[in-house]
């Protein structure tokens, strides 16, 4: 038997009506059941407006969707009516229809938890804390024996409110009276901490040690709070808390990462160390020691822990045979890095190992072996073939054939002329040769395509800059660059190079010193260094070449500028 769509609506929305509609409270115990539902009759206007709703819905017409159950649910006054309106206006990101809609399902089931739930969330998400409050109030009541969990849960909630200050208000007005709870007292120091207000922060964790001795979150976030900024009281008490708590395992990994980003490598691999021994099955320990110990230059140690990690079936499995193939070639063992990156399966990491093969190919075999190589790797669209043209050009800029790179790259670009990446990579190829009116070219194209390409921008200025031409023009170029990207050590070190062109030495030197900061690259140095030195300061201009040198003694510009001010 065929039904006519006006039988489906009657199913549908039968279906919807079938649903049961309950909510419970530890208080009230309330549930809402047919007999308190309203008597709905099913009139050729109510299907009508459903069909409406679900054809929108199944097109694509979220809005028109979200308006049409909306209208339904205020034409029925039926709570189950009233909860798929607001289910599809949150879905359809419609929040000013979400809002109604939640509000009439609380109004219609004001027992419901669900209700109650979806109003708050839907205020919250809209950053209107203050009239979520009172929501938030009745679900902590209505929960009292879990309200420990509900202030965890509403914290996530909050999390990424941008008003920090107006959460930490919102928080001190929600615990006011769960004193007892400790869970209230973490949260309310997290909104503290989020708010700047470390003081009040550590007061809220102070009361939360009193209820809960050694929890594991509270002392997390104290040593956060206390070691912010790389302040060296969050060490000392990580370390006094693990001595008393050995077992601590996020505490442990949260002080491990605190030590990493605070650049102490060896002592955050200790406590990678003893974690991976603690949780002898996790991968993920095995690769941070290995990454750790790359940072450190000790590659033996990182070997072990990436192939422990591989044992250990680690995710990316094709991350790791790509630092491994990286550590052969770094002991100088060619052929077992050649087996390393012909392990590397099509994915994410596929052609930096092809191209790192071809590149231990060019050293044992020649470049055209090399070269025939990559021209022989399988691609799955223009990103990939783009990406082997460019490692190419980086073969041949390692045997320092700059006329063969522009040649390869010129090519390149009459089947991809509107490719960013070949159009920069040729403007650079371009200066290497002098061909600064391609280098304009390239670069203006490519500018053209991607007006705050922050390279480009840099490149261009640092160009005119560098053959101190066009001064104006590189300003605004190089201004729009930092604009765009303020703590970029490559365009700090362009206009402190462009500053020194103009002759304003003290600008140069702050600007070459903030890139220096940043990165410490030879040729940030070399630039550095010069400016010192023409200012008089030789002692100083000294240190920085060498200490430059020490880390890349084969450096042209490095060598080339301690040449000229000997």
């Amino acid at each position: 038997m065929r039904l006519s769509i006006w039988s489906y609506a009657v199913l549908g929305l039968v279906s919807v009506l079938s649903m049961p509609v309950m909510a419970a409270t530890s208080e009230s115990k309330v549930v809402t059941t047919e007999a308190t539902l309203p008597k709905l009759v099913l009139t050729n206007q109510i299907l009508y407006q459903y069909l409406v709703a679900e054809i929108a819905a199944q097109r694509g017409d979220l809005k028109l969707a979200s308006e049409a159950y909306l209208d339904l649910a205020k034409q029925t006054r039926d709570p189950r009516i009233a909860k798929r309106a607001t289910e599809v206006a949150i879905y359809a990101q419609q929040a000013q229809a979400a809002e109604s809609a939640s509000k009439l399902w609380l109004d219609l089931d004001p027992e419901s938890a669900r209700a109650r739930q979806a109003a708050a969330g839907i205020l919250l998400n809209g950053g209107k804390l203050v009239d979520a409050q009172p929501y938030l109030q009745q679900l902590l009541k209505a929960n009292a024996a879990q309200a420990g969990t509900e202030f965890i849960r509403i914290s996530a909630l909050l999390d990424k409110q941008a008003d920090k200050a107006a959460v930490y208000n919102l928080m001190q007005s929600l615990t006011q009276d769960y004193a007892t709870v400790p869970e209230a007292q973490l949260v309310l120091a997290q909104a503290a901490a989020r708010a700047n207000q470390f003081d009040a922060a550590l007061l809220a964790l102070d009361k939360a040690d009193k209820l809960k001795a050694n929890w594991e979150p509270a002392a997390m976030l104290r040593m956060e709070i206390v070691g912010r900024d790389g302040r060296p009281e969050g060490v000392t008490f990580a370390q006094s808390y693990l001595k008393q708590n050995p077992g601590a395992r996020e505490m442990r990994l949260a002080y491990a990462r605190m030590l990493l980003k605070q650049g102490q490598f060896t002592a955050s691999r200790e406590q990678f160390q003893l974690l991976a021994k603690a949780v002898p099955t996790s991968a993920e320990m095995q690769v941070a020691i290995g990454l750790i110990s790359l940072q450190l230059g000790e590659m033996d140690t990182a070997q072990t822990a990436f192939k422990s990690a591989l044992d250990l079936n680690y995710a990316d499995a094709a991350m790791i045979r790509l630092y491994l193939g990286q550590i052969a070639e770094a002991q100088n063992k060619p052929d077992e890095a050649k087996t390393w990156y012909l392990s590397v399966p099509a994915g994410d990491n596929y052609l930096t190992a092809q191209a790192r093969y071809a590149g231990i190919l060019a050293k044992q075999k020649g470049m055209e072996q090399a070269r025939t190589y990559l021209h022989q790797v399988k691609v799955s669209g223009e990103d990939e073939r783009i990406q082997l043209i460019q490692a190419e050009a980086e073969l041949l800029r390692n045997a320092k054939d700059d006329v063969g790179v522009y040649a390869l790259l010129t090519k390149a670009l009459a089947a991809h002329p509107d490719s960013t990446e070949l159009l920069y990579d040729r403007a650079m190829a371009a200066e290497k040769l002098n061909h600064l009116d391609v280098v304009e070219k390239d670069l203006r194209q490519l500018l053209k395509l991607q007006p705050n390409h922050v390279h480009a921008l840099n490149a261009l200025g640092y160009t005119w800059a560098d053959h101190n031409m066009r001064l104006p023009e590189a300003l605004t170029l190089l201004q729009q660059a930092l604009k765009l990207s303020p703590n970029d050590p490559f365009v700090l070190d362009s206009m402190g190079w462009l500053q020194y062109r103009l002759g304003n030495f003290k600008d140069a030197v702050d600007y070459l010193q903030r890139a220096y900061n940043e990165r410490r690259d030879p040729e940030i140095a070399a630039h550095l260094g010069e400016v010192m030195w023409v200012q008089g300061q030789h002692d100083a201009a000294r240190t920085v070449w060498q200490d430059s040198l020490k880390e890349a003694p084969e450096n042209a510009s490095l060598m080339a500028v301690m040449a000229k001010y000997k």
